[in-house]
């Protein structure tokens, strides 16, 4: 899971702040996570189409996804054409054509490329696991409505924003009509919920190496069981901040 590859820091795609910069993975780092990923998994990026079906199952697969829509989609998108690869993009539809974030002709182009475009959401809410079940539906309804209509396809995949997972989040999407959802968990096992396919992701971070990225594409152990153990304390202190959660750990970011 990747978020905004920037060609420099401060380059504005995206959401801003410290939280969000901690995900902004430069363009250069970014071919050198290109490079060692295709040296170690010897196989091009899968795609969620690969997994949705009868008895689903990962195998060898691996999979390049991109979260929140920023402006820095379309180079990245470029890149991995160039290279005969395609990733998953998905985009909060009510962001498409603000400052920072990808446009419409942007969306049109990214599937163009042969990339998968999914539902982020359709305005990002934190967290969006609070949200009641109706809101929950416009969420994930709205925004593939809207995605399907600029593409001229369905769009049946979706990730959850922030990491807010919950039973009820994926049951919405299912009813929405998503097929699949990406969640942050790190974790290689899918599971399903009402039909609709879950598959957890590695996060990477600005601070991730080419050497981790590449064993977690592979399937290595290592760098997802570690990943694991801080995402379970992260979850935990998300289960007791409640919405306060983030303005808690944006306050310590900046102050950091």
């Amino acid at each position: 899971m990747y978020h905004d590859v920037v060609a420099s820091s401060g380059q504005g795609s995206g959401f801003q702040g410290s939280g969000a910069e901690l995900y902004a993975v430069g363009a250069e780092q970014f071919r050198d996570h290109r490079d060692r990923i295709e040296q170690a998994t010897g196989a091009p990026p899968s795609t969620v189409d690969a997994l949705v079906g009868d008895k689903p199952a990962l195998g060898d697969r691996w999979m390049l996804t991109f979260d929140d829509g920023g402006a820095s989609a379309i180079a990245a998108g470029e890149e991995l054409a160039r290279r005969g690869w395609r990733g998953h993009f998905f985009i909060v539809t009510d962001l498409v054509g603000t400052p920072r974030f990808v446009d419409w002709d942007g969306v049109r182009a990214l599937a163009e490329q042969g990339h998968t475009i999914g539902s982020h959401s359709r305005s990002h809410p934190q967290p969006i696991s609070g949200c009641s079940w109706d809101q929950l539906l416009d969420e994930w309804s709205h925004s593939a409505e809207e995605l399907s209509e600029a593409i001229g396809r369905p769009v049946v995949t979706g990730s959850i924003p922030g990491g807010y997972y919950s039973p009820a989040v994926a049951r919405a999407a299912a009813a929405a009509g998503l097929k699949s959802l990406f969640t942050s968990e790190p974790v290689q096992t899918l599971r399903e919920i009402d039909g609709c396919l879950l598959i957890g992701r590695y996060a990477v971070r600005r601070d991730t190496t080419a050497e981790t990225a590449s064993a977690a594409a592979a399937g290595a152990a290592r760098p997802w069981l570690s990943q694991r153990a801080s995402w379970s304390l992260r979850k935990a202190a998300k289960r007791a901040g409640g919405r306060h959660y983030e303005r808690l750990r944006r306050a310590l970011l900046e102050r950091g």
